[in-house]
């Protein structure tokens, strides 16, 4: 039963190596920050791998931070079509 706690470890280490990586990129580009929405989904995900072990659970949370991913790409969408 300790092969379920490695995925989730490695998981959450890779991670937050993308994160590392993107913040310590040296290129100057146009920054775009985060919104809350993508941010409660980003949690929401996290968390359903984190409680993976239940099944229910995990996939309850993340299936509820990729539809709050998608709403905020199409709310951003509609706010680009009526610029």
């Amino acid at each position: 039963m300790i092969l379920p706690r490695v995925y989730v470890a490695l998981a959450i280490i890779v991670i937050a190596l993308i994160f590392i990586l993107i913040y310590f990129s040296g290129k100057k580009r146009r920054s775009r920050k985060l919104s809350p929405m993508a941010g409660i989904a980003f949690a929401f995900i996290v968390a359903g791998i984190v409680f993976g072990e239940d099944q229910l659970l995990g996939y309850s949370l993340i299936g509820a931070g990729v539809v709050l991913a998608f709403w905020d790409i199409w709310n951003k969408g509609q706010k680009k079509e009526e610029e």
